[in-house]
């Protein structure tokens, strides 16, 4: 089971403390690089845009020169960003350890540095906005895990926690949504990364666009949650640490006392009964094969033939009945935008212009577009105050 996403409420004077005030006439190198390494342009790229060398957009970057006002406005424009995104105060970046990428020794080092950069802007938002609306508390536990009874203890005390029982999840993406994750993607750069999760005051998961189907989709929610539980301040992406979140993922999706009871027990595999299992839970049949497996109900000879009767029959990635379970799209931030758009006209361009992020930016960092600009001026109905 899964309980009803948590609808973010809308406080004025929360608002009112959101928008920061901005240090005049400072320009940050590493925020040309952030934003620079967030659209994944090299030096070339960027200086072909805004005719300039490559040479000196490194000093720029460096610190070494300083930009006229003119380049300025070329560089936010050519990024994406506004003019004063480069006098921004630095806010701690998206670190290695708190960024949990599955497969990441084969993920090239750009592409790893550009989900960093972008992680640091979506996080900037987010921040803000959740210093206007009151978004569900982060109710993540922190469950250091050793070995594997330890893994399929910290899957049956988050469900406890969560209150989810014993039975199947009707929306994994709701359970991360209550437990306070924000799940957006990264145009461009999640379908080369497929999942990832942000270990950050307001956990960020980031999705695969792609749109796989439904069931591989929870469980990589599944198997982020898992790192983000088990893995607090560690550097994943290694085999270890990615048999443990998969180990996770298969234990809150698929409770041990539930599965023993549920899954038939037979010589030959009953095929029938796991794709009504599939349907009941809204795991593939490939995932009830590995978690029977796990816990010795299916020898290693009964698991490798089941295997290979997937793959025989094309069912490595689309699995029969894929199409008959419904995917899981976010809500808690497209219902944020909405509240607060709701509530005051024009609030969310107003914490993207104070996170420095115009249109385009905001679309590759949170995957979603901007409202349109209000037609009338609401300085008079927000008031802006400094922190």
């Amino acid at each position: 089971m899964a309980a009803q996403m948590a609808a973010p409420a809308f406080d004025a004077d929360r608002l009112k403390r959101t928008i920061s005030m901005v240090e005049p006439h400072v320009f940050d190198g590493d925020r040309l690089r952030l934003a620079r390494v967030a659209k994944g342009y090299t030096l070339d790229d960027l200086g072909g845009r805004v005719s300039a060398t490559r040479q000196y957009l490194n000093q720029l970057e460096q610190g070494t020169k300083l930009p006229s006002e003119e380049m300025i406005e070329a560089l936010a424009a050519a990024l994406g960003v506004t003019s004063h995104f480069f006098s921004l105060s630095a806010r701690g970046g998206v670190s290695v350890e708190q960024c949990h990428f599955r497969k990441q020794r084969t993920t090239p080092v750009s592409v790893v540095s550009q989900v960093l950069a972008r992680g640091t802007l979506l996080d900037g938002f987010v921040s803000r906005l959740d210093q206007a609306l009151e978004l569900p508390e982060v109710s993540f536990p922190d469950i250091p895990v050793t070995c594997t009874s330890d893994i399929e203890i910290a899957a049956k005390q988050a469900r406890e926690q969560w209150q989810l029982g014993t039975g199947p999840i009707s929306s994994m993406m709701r359970v991360v949504e209550n437990a306070g994750a924000v799940v957006s993607f990264f145009a461009g750069v999640s379908e080369r990364v497929d999942a990832l999760s942000i270990d950050r005051p307001r956990p960020l998961i980031i999705r695969s666009e792609a749109k796989p189907a439904a069931c591989r989709l929870r469980f990589d929610l599944a198997h982020e949650c898992g790192h983000l539980v088990m893995h607090k301040g560690i550097v994943t992406g290694d085999k270890a640490t990615e048999d443990q979140a998969n180990r996770f993922a298969s234990a809150f999706l698929l409770p041990r006392s539930a599965f023993i009871h549920e899954f038939p027990r037979s010589r030959m595999l009953n095929w029938t009964a796991i794709f009504e299992m599939k349907l009941r839970w809204k795991v593939s049949a490939s995932a009830i094969l590995r978690r029977a497996y796990d816990l010795k109900i299916l020898s290693a000879d009964q698991y490798r033939t089941g295997c290979i009767h997937l793959s025989k029959t094309g069912q490595r990635k689309f699995e029969r009945f894929d199409d008959e379970i419904a995917p899981e799209m976010p809500e808690l931030l497209p219902s944020a935008l909405v509240a607060l758009e709701q509530a005051y006209p024009g609030a969310v361009r107003r914490i993207a212009d104070d996170a420095g992020i115009e249109g385009d930016m905001f679309e590759c960092v949170a995957g979603l577009g901007l409202p349109e600009r209000p037609d009338h001026d609401l300085t008079n109905i927000i008031p802006i105050s400094g922190r």
